[in-house]
């Protein structure tokens, strides 16, 4: 089968969003290999929309996957997924990967909006999102990842958050969860008992001259201003549910007043 190997499975999808001449954005590259398949759905406005579609279970031990993403100047794109990432068990010893390199360009906006990550027992993966944004781009990027399925451990999971403006760096956090990961992971300075935990990070270039203010959003989440036009929210939950419902109202609060409402 195609874009399997005897260490696992290689996916890989690329999209690339530019105007189209009309006032809207055309997506002149949108391919897949393996079981990653970006497709287009109904657009809003000047927004162009692609749902990543996993056409199997995964990814599993060994798998690596990747996703490639440019916005070129005056294009506005819109990706999300069409059902939670599961990280599962597989036949293959080892670590799985997924990479997703995004790239923005001056006067290019990208809502990077992925259904959650779900590490369930006996999984191993770790995930690296680096986003390059030149100055004068505008970014919604949402990560929310969940440890166990109801009722179970968690496998072991890393992921690594970079995001880079104008060729500085404005963002570089890593996490490792689960068994095997360093200890205190789950202590009162990390996790703290949750199962969920996410991250929203906004950059507009308004931000430059009025940016939001550091604060807390209940017990566990924050509004973190950054160095440059940019704001992380950090949450942690008890589950998936209550952490989307946190960074959706974080999401509201920043876009109130925003063009970039309406997502």
């Amino acid at each position: 089968m195609d874009g399997v190997t005897v260490s696992g499975v290689r996916a890989a999808a690329r999209i690339v969003a530019r105007p189209d001449g009309r006032g809207g954005t055309a997506l002149p590259v949108l391919e897949g290999r393996g079981p990653l398949a970006p497709r287009r759905t109904r657009g809003s406005g000047t927004q162009a929309r692609v749902v990543l579609v996993g056409a199997m279970s995964g990814p599993l031990g060994g798998d690596r996957f990747a996703v490639e993403t440019r916005v070129a100047r005056g294009a506005r794109l819109h990706v999300g997924s069409a059902a939670a990432t599961i990280a599962l068990p597989g036949q293959t010893k080892g670590e799985a990967h997924y990479d997703v390199r995004i790239r923005v360009d001056d006067g290019g906006e990208l809502h990077w909006l992925p259904e959650p990550l779900i590490s369930a027992a006996g999984s191993e993966l770790y995930v690296t999102t680096r986003v390059d944004l030149a100055a004068g781009a505008r970014l919604v990027l949402r990560e929310e990842q969940v440890l166990g399925r109801a009722g179970e451990e968690p496998g072991r999971l890393g992921s690594r958050l970079t995001v880079r403006l104008d060729g500085r760096g404005v963002l570089d956090q890593e996490l490792a969860c689960g068994p095997g990961a360093p200890g205190g992971w789950d202590g009162p300075a990390v996790l703290a008992g949750h199962r969920a935990v996410g991250q929203l990070v906004v950059v507009r270039p308004e931000f430059a001259g009025d940016m939001p203010a550091a604060r807390l959003l209940g017990e566990g989440a924050a509004v973190i201003p950054l160095a440059g036009p940019a704001v992380l929210v950090s949450a942690v939950a008890a589950d998936g549910l209550r952490l989307r419902r946190v960074l959706d109202e974080a999401s509201a609060l920043l876009d109130r007043g925003s063009p970039l409402s309406g997502t």
